[in-house]
């Protein structure tokens, strides 16, 4: 499809196995604090976390608070007395060191980039985000990287694109389309802008959303055949 200039691609559980990533970040920073990281307090963590990002998604908070938030309502509900903010810290410093990539990420970039201008837009943590894209195999395919803290806003807001297309110069819709896997935050964020997209559906999961990307991938490999 060589209607596109711009490629947005979004970076956990599309390029990077954050599932990953926080779970080994979780589990080191549980043993430095001397917790036991035990299935039930993932779990806990788990929900509250995902809870909150649903919040900045919706405006509700931002990332300075949520950075911590999590944390003091995950000891709150396990009964300890942990100091949020010194285990975010250390949580945070570890997660920014998980670069690990899904399969096929490394040659999916090398050939998007040599078609296109190839840009992250990810909703993240600056600290955490940039390090670990940073340090990984990809980077010297990516052209730019957009993090939702620096944007002050986040995926599905159109405001992202703005903050990016501003960033970039480039401001063309109809040459952009953006790539992920989640379709509230990815996906309805290209609809929202105005741009094609591409769902990332790596587990074949239904669409029972509502929400209709433009094109619809099983795997990486398979982002060649439509762009």
């Amino acid at each position: 499809m060589s209607m596109y200039e711009l490629v947005f691609i979004d970076a956990d559980e599309t390029l990077f196995d954050f599932k990953r990533a926080e779970s080994e970040a979780l589990s080191g920073a549980f043993g430095q604090f001397g917790l036991e990281a035990s299935e039930d307090s993932l779990r806990e963590y788990e929900e509250v976390n995902k809870r909150l990002w649903a919040a900045l998604e919706r405006g509700e908070i931002d990332q300075a608070r949520l950075k911590v938030e999590r944390f003091r309502l995950l000891f709150e509900r396990l009964g300890m007395d942990i100091d949020p903010q010194a285990f975010s810290r250390d949580y945070i410093e570890r997660l920014s060191r998980g670069t690990f990539l899904l399969d096929g990420a490394e040659s999916a970039c090398e050939y998007l980039s040599g078609k296109y201008a190839l840009a992250i837009i990810t909703n993240g943590i600056k600290e955490v985000q940039l390090p670990r894209i940073e340090a990984s195999a990809i980077r010297k395919h990516i052209s730019r990287v957009i993090v939702s803290e620096e944007a002050k806003c986040s995926k599905p807001s159109a405001g992202i694109f703005d903050y990016a297309c501003e960033a970039i110069d480039f401001r063309v819709k109809e040459r952009m389309i953006m790539v992920g896997d989640s379709l509230g935050s990815d996906i309805q964020g290209g609809i929202n802008f105005g741009i094609d997209t591409c769902w990332v559906n790596l587990a074949s999961a239904r669409n029972e959303t509502g929400i209709v990307p433009t094109y619809e991938v099983a795997r990486l490999e398979d982002l060649k055949e439509i762009l």
